[in-house]
């Protein structure tokens, strides 16, 4: 289990007053009821995140639909997001030259 994957499990949603809501799961296939579901929540798409204030009613649509989303809370979301980012920034560019070396002679024999 990652780190990110460890924090998230010890923390309860009910404590956050704002969660964040991604879909990871595609929808063809599924329930139609959790398909009308997902659709109340804004979620029409996979790896889209929506922003819902922690009510109860949102966390019984979430309940209902647990094994197609990952719900996060503020600070959770904002963690993930600083991590992909400084991974991005880790990769250094990617530089492609299609001229000939100066140093390479056109006889190879």
């Amino acid at each position: 289990m990652s780190g990110f994957r460890a924090f998230k499990a010890q923390v309860p949603i009910e404590w956050s007053e704002s969660l964040y809501i991604t879909l990871v799961r595609g929808l063809p296939g599924t329930r139609k009821l959790h398909r009308r579901t997902l659709e109340a929540m804004g979620l029409r798409r996979c790896h889209r995140t929506v922003l819902h204030s922690n009510t109860s009613s949102i966390r019984g649509m979430i309940q209902q639909v647990k094994r197609m989303v990952v719900v996060e809370t503020e600070e959770m979301f904002k963690a993930r997001k600083e991590a992909e980012a400084n991974h991005k920034a880790l990769r250094p560019p990617l530089v492609v030259s299609h001229s000939i070396p100066a140093t390479a002679s056109p006889n190879m024999s």
